[in-house]
């Protein structure tokens, strides 16, 4: 029988929140047996892009990464997010180690090529954007079983030298199927709300399973669009690489006893 093995993704918003931040990462610290944390930042480096007078660009909710922007978020995601929160579970008992996917090369990337949008006649140039090519499991395996919490942040390396922004939702999706041969593993999606909503308006209205066919109906009529469709999509992804259990749920329910339940 595998060791259960959990891993949360914790966005930006609740990152840039303290009272959000303190109490994710004492129940973070509350999971019993091993655990990885896989964190964005995408609105702080937003901020440190303004400050340093570089401006950000979007389409359809992704963020182009030209070369000025990639030192923005090498600053933030790699440095100051990361190592933030490695220090603050190192205050409370976690011996955690922060990562980027270059770090032992845990995780490897190829640059995105132009990709035709919805938004956009001409295909778009995301820059130095990466897709995950491959995961060292074994690499995190060894560090997990070592004591050892990891703590990703959302860069990856193409093997030529070269850092690249990549989706965190895509890189606790990746990093849990690479994990998945090695361990039971449980990944958690945390988020400011309480989980996938039938109403975006409406916090009670959380849809407590979501299947593959489900997933299909609620984006061809609405229900589900915009950040939330690659999130499910991350989650059934993994669902269908072997990962055993996908919740989808708010930052403070990452016993994953609340939310929305992704299944294949």
């Amino acid at each position: 029988m595998k060791q259960k093995l959990t891993i949360v993704k914790v966005g930006g918003a609740v990152v840039e929140d303290e009272a959000q931040l303190s109490q994710l990462l004492a129940d973070f610290a509350a999971i019993n047996g091993p655990k990885v944390l896989v964190h964005g930042g995408g609105r702080k480096a937003t901020k440190v892009a303004a400050q340093l007078g570089i401006e950000t660009q979007m389409v359809e909710g992704r963020r182009i990464t030209d070369a000025a922007m990639l030192d923005v978020v090498t600053m933030v995601y790699g440095g100051l997010v990361n190592k933030t929160i490695v220090a603050r579970l190192q205050a409370i008992g976690i011996s955690a180690i922060g990562l980027t996917g270059a770090d032992a090369g845990i995780i490897s990337s190829v640059k995105r090529p132009p990709v035709v949008m919805k938004s956009s006649p001409t295909p778009v140039d995301f820059g130095f954007v990466g897709d995950v090519k491959s995961v060292a499991a074994d690499t995190l395996g060894r560090l997990i079983d070592m004591g050892l919490t990891p703590v990703v942040a959302p860069l990856t390396h193409d093997g030529q030298g070269h850092l690249l922004n990549t989706n965190a939702d895509t890189m606790a999706s990746e990093t849990a199927k690479g994990l998945a041969a090695l361990y039971d593993v449980t990944l958690i999606f945390a988020f400011e709300k309480p989980g996938v909503l039938l109403n975006a308006d409406d916090d009670a209205s959380v849809i407590p399973v979501i299947s593959h066919q489900d997933f299909l109906a609620y984006r061809a009529d609405g229900t589900i669009s915009g950040g939330m469709l690659p999130k499910i999509e991350n989650a059934l992804a993994a669902v269908s690489a072997g990962v055993g259990r996908v919740v989808i749920t708010r930052a403070d329910a990452i016993d994953g006893t609340h939310g929305t339940s992704i299944i294949a």
